[in-house]
């Protein structure tokens, strides 16, 4: 959900997702979205202009294929914002094939299940990621966001202002990982704690 061209959002480590999906239904949020496998390539130069810069460029496979662009991020009333631009294309490996040949190349890999919900004027995302399970909130302004928060009864004090790939980037670093995908495959034999993300559970 962006709000001219800006995405603005928090994400929280969770527990336990069928309990909050629980209370999602039981709040009466609408469900927009099953329960979908995404395959996602970020890009990059091989300079790595973009990473530098704190852009992200990213084609993802779900119910349909999407290219995203991102800006650097802020805060902004203890939320995250950046610009985003997001379209549906057609093929995914014609994509794929159009930024390499613009000079791209694909940086990393990685995978989630995805559900998503329509709360009062929020985007809800239940993620089921590699390394752990965590709930996305997008809204049109801060007060909304922090309003569904409060309604799920998560601490927002364990809120995240960093993306999966930024926590990723952050665990190869602290447990020495030389693989390069964040990929269920990789993940099947390497439990990982909220305390190897350096996050704490919201929903304790």
């Amino acid at each position: 959900m962006a709000n001219d061209d800006q995405e603005l959002e928090v994400k929280f480590y969770i527990n336990d997702l069928n309990n909050l999906q629980s209370r999602l239904q039981a709040l009466g949020a609408e469900i927009s979205q099953q329960r979908t496998y995404e395959i996602n390539l970020r890009f990059d130069k091989p300079d790595g202009e973009l990473t530098r810069s704190y852009q992200v460029l990213r084609l993802r496979q779900d119910s349909s294929v999407r290219l995203t662009y991102k800006g650097p991020g802020q805060t902004q009333a203890g939320v995250h914002m950046r610009k985003e631009i997001e379209f549906i294309a057609s093929d995914f490996n014609a994509a794929k094939a159009f930024l390499e040949a613009l000079g791209f190349q694909v940086q990393m890999m990685y995978e989630k299940y995805r559900s998503v919900y329509e709360l009062e004027g929020v985007h809800i995302t239940l993620d089921e990621m590699p390394f752990g399970s965590f709930i996305e909130i997008e809204g049109p302004d801060p007060d909304h966001i922090y309003t569904a928060n409060q309604r799920l009864g998560l601490n927002w004090e364990t809120r995240i202002l960093e993306s999966y790939t930024s926590l990723f980037e952050r665990l190869r670093t602290v447990l020495k990982f030389s693989f390069r995908d964040l990929s269920f495959d990789n993940f099947k034999h390497l439990p990982v704690t909220p305390k190897d993300l350096n996050v704490l559970p919201a929903d304790v």
